[in-house]
């Protein structure tokens, strides 16, 4: 409408409503347009009720003219409140979320992704390519198996050379097919070895070895295992002072019984895995001898 200046004036539908501007507002600005009901913008709604107070539809075809868009908005539109998005949306610039974002759906992203605050999931990630990092990983499971690998045998382990400086002793556990462990000494007048009191619980008595060997003459040694697998009697068919070095060995009866040969892969491995991670170094300390 224009006014006696041929000027555009105003457009008022329904009551006055000046509860979102000033009245001198309203009165003096030009352009304005006040709708106290519902308003609908553009081709046919679904059918149906209105779904809010501003219904925007399909844009019109106009001939000679494209119009694929329902909205357009040049510049910065503010939402406060609750805003819901049902169907495809997309963002070819730049997208800052300054709150919390929950996504209780699936999220793909086909370009870089990056983080600079901390990322916390709670459920299982899948990644099917490569996984870069260069920083530090922390797990609490990872640990938890490393300090199993660390206490369980058999293993290899790489240290510090003791007499040489800048250079590295790697050993190697001996290697055989059973978690065996082992106890030696020197009997110099006595004719018992006393075993640990662990061994109880750790060794198959009727696994228990013993290697003598006779010190400064030959003694003609033999022995027998007493006291359900805990002392080692030690005798010789002369009767004389025992003076001799031992090594008693046992396979232990707290792990499971290692699978030594298999068919396939190591991860078809039949058994309870028991076995140490290959090259790891057990003395590694960060910030010590790192």
């Amino acid at each position: 409408m224009r006014d006696a200046f041929g000027q555009f004036g105003k457009l008022r539908l329904g009551l006055l409503d000046t509860s979102l501007t000033t009245f001198s507002n309203l009165a003096l600005n030009p352009g304005t347009l006040v709708n106290s009901g519902v308003s609908f913008f553009g081709g046919a709604l679904s059918v149906g009720a209105a779904k809010a107070a501003v219904n925007i539809g399909p844009s019109v075809t106009i001939p000679g003219l494209s119009l694929p868009y329902s909205l357009w908005v040049d510049g910065w539109s503010n939402f406060v409140g609750v805003t819901d998005f049902i169907g495809s949306t997309n963002f070819y610039g730049l997208n800052s979320k300054f709150g919390t974002t929950i996504k209780n759906a699936l999220s793909l992203k086909n370009g870089v992704d990056v983080k600079n605050a901390l990322n916390v999931g709670n459920a299982p990630t899948t990644f099917h390519g490569i996984l870069n990092v260069s920083g530090r990983i922390e797990c609490v499971w990872l640990e938890s198996e490393l300090a199993k690998a660390k206490a369980s045998p058999p293993k290899g382990f790489d240290m510090h050379h003791p007499t040489k400086k800048g250079w590295r002793l790697t050993h190697i556990c001996l290697e055989g097919p059973e978690a065996a462990v082992y106890y030696r000494g020197v009997l110099d007048g006595k004719n018992y070895i006393d075993l640990p009191e662990y061994w109880k619980g750790l060794v198959d008595a009727e696994s228990i070895t013993v290697h003598l060997t006779p010190i400064g003459v030959y003694q003609e040694l033999y022995y027998e295992i007493t006291d359900w697998g805990t002392k080692i009697k030690v005798l010789n068919n002369s009767s004389s002072a025992i003076k001799c070095s031992y090594i008693v060995y046992g396979e232990r009866k707290d792990v499971d019984k290692i699978v030594v040969e298999y068919e396939g892969k190591i991860e078809d491995y039949p058994g309870r895995d028991q076995r140490s991670i290959v090259g790891y170094h057990y003395d590694y300390r960060p910030g010590v001898n790192a």
